[in-house]
């Protein structure tokens, strides 16, 4: 089995030879390429030429195109710092949408207008398609609701909106969904499989404010996701011990859950079909610690996550990982088969 083929038959409920290994990896990808992280997000080349290096290096069974959150809304015209060797963020002191009767006037970008950072983003599915597309799952990106209007809006301003502007929250909800649903759509057509759905913000969000207001979105783009053909992941960074029963009514393909939501404490929530991706501390544990400690890490995530799991870290894979302990991650899962028991 392929990497492609492995985590295709754990999705459709099959036996796979052994556990899927889908770690994020983003500035040590460019790294491993020799390139500057402005270089990586800004150039499919040097993102292309990074992901297959780090796949091929370790082993992993994919390859993504997440680069920094701040794609979509730089189409849109928001302010945007980049810095040469750190992912690109918003300008939170100058949001696009500092005053909310700018949305009506806001129009979606055009995903494939040449230059742009979104159809920058469609080369790299092109090119990663055309080298590795047989053997490795290629994944786009999108950013969610929550997340994409914390950065058209500003984080903090948004989270008042919740109380103050509830009309105003569902409108910006709204373009922003039918906003990333037209790049997920050009997206799949340039060869994405899987479609990663970021959603930070959200974890900042109570159960309340979630259900009212996130989840419907959430809901609504996962679903979209899967009408377009391809696999839904979505991965909340933050403690989302609070939300995921909700995320579990979702429906995606995959859960990508950060290191600071016990895997056991999801598990009970969602129920055991729902495939769960992570969750080791990426800093604690695969930066700082030992191959033994990794090893050992891992070995809880199997016991808790059963065989409806992919083996990964909490977060992205800090560039300054020691290589061996990335190669202890890939070994426990080309050691381990859902089918068997989690036994150290």
């Amino acid at each position: 089995m392929n990497g492609r083929e492995r985590i295709l038959a754990l999705l459709q409920g099959g036996d796979p030879d052994r556990f899927p290994c889908m770690p994020i990896t983003m500035q040590l990808a460019a790294d491993l390429a020799g390139r500057r992280y402005l270089e990586y997000e800004t150039d499919y080349r040097a993102l292309v030429a990074g992901q297959v290096r780090v796949a091929e290096e370790f082993g992993l069974d994919y390859v993504n195109t997440m680069s920094d959150p701040a794609c979509e809304a730089a189409d849109c015209g928001a302010a945007v710092v980049f810095h040469p060797d750190l992912p690109a963020a918003m300008d939170e002191s100058n949001p696009l949408l500092s005053d909310r009767s700018d949305l009506a006037r806001l129009k979606a970008p055009d995903p494939a207008r040449p230059g742009s950072r979104m159809h920058n983003r469609l080369r790299a599915l092109e090119e990663l398609k055309r080298q590795v597309g047989g053997s490795l799952l290629v994944e786009g990106w999108i950013e969610g609701p929550c997340a994409e209007a914390a950065d058209l809006r500003s984080l903090s301003v948004l989270m008042l909106d919740f109380y103050d502007e509830p009309d105003f929250v569902h409108d910006l909800f709204e373009f922003v969904l039918a906003m990333e649903l037209e790049f997920a759509r050009h997206q799949v057509a340039a060869g994405a499989e899987m479609i990663g759905i970021g959603d930070a913000a959200a974890s900042l969000a109570g159960p309340r404010i979630y259900q009212e207001f996130i989840w419907p979105y959430e809901k609504r783009m996962v679903e979209g996701v899967q009408a377009l053909g391809a696999r839904a992941r979505l991965h909340i960074c933050g403690d989302t011990r609070r939300l995921v029963e909700g995320m579990g009514r979702l429906g995606c393909d995959v859960v990508d859950l950060d290191f600071l939501c016990p895997l056991d404490a999801a598990r009970a929530a969602m129920g055991p079909g729902q495939v769960l991706l992570g969750n080791i501390d990426p800093v604690r544990v695969l930066r700082d610690g030992t191959p033994t400690d990794v090893h050992a890490a891992l070995a809880a995530c199997h016991r808790a996550a059963g065989p409806r799991w992919i083996v990964g870290a909490g977060c992205e894979v800090p560039r300054d990982t020691p290589p061996e302990n990335l190669r202890a991650l890939v070994e426990y899962a080309r050691a381990h088969a859902p089918r068997e028991a989690a036994k150290d």
